[in-house]
C-alpha cells in the first residue's frame, strides 16, 4: 500500500476528481491524503477515502511538505494549473521543492499521475 498526497489548483480540481474516478479501484487500495478542497472533492466525487488536511494555501501544502520530508508520503499527484498564477505560489514551490529534494514520485498532470500509479502498483 502506497501513501498517496492528492491536491489540485482550483482550476484542476475537476480534473483531478474525474482522474480519481477513472482510477478508484486501484486508489482505493492505497492511503490517500489531500489537502482541504481537494480531498474533499475527492471524496465526494469518488466514494473513495482521503483523510483531508488544512487548505493549500492555509498550510496544506506545507503539510504535505513536511509529510514527504519525514518519508510519511510515498507519491505526490498535484494537478497543477500552469496558466493561472496562484497567491501562495511560494507555499507551491516549496512543495515541489521538498518532492524533488527527497526523490518523491511526483506527477503533474493527467499521464504522470497515470505513470505513478502504474508503478505503485507493482511495488
Amino acid at each position: 500500500m502506497a501513501r498517496i498526497g492528492l491536491v489540485a489548483h482550483d482550476d484542476k480540481k475537476d480534473e483531478l476528481v474525474a482522474w480519481a474516478l477513472k482510477n478508484r479501484d486501484t486508489l482505493k487500495r492505497h492511503e490517500l491524503w489531500g489537502t482541504g478542497t481537494s480531498g474533499k472533492r475527492v471524496i465526494e466525487g469518488t466514494g473513495l477515502s482521503v483523510t483531508r488536511l488544512l487548505s493549500g494555501p492555509l498550510g496544506g501544502d506545507a503539510q504535505l511538505g513536511a509529510m514527504i520530508a519525514e518519508g510519511r508520503l510515498d507519491a505526490l499527484i498535484f494537478f497543477v494549473d500552469p496558466l493561472t498564477a496562484q497567491p501562495h505560489d511560494v507555499d507551491i514551490k516549496a512543495l515541489i521543492r521538498l518532492a524533488t529534494h527527497y526523490n518523491t514520485l511526483f506527477a503533474v498532470n493527467h499521464a504522470s499521475a497515470d505513470a505513478i500509479l502504474a508503478a505503485v502498483q507493482d511495488s
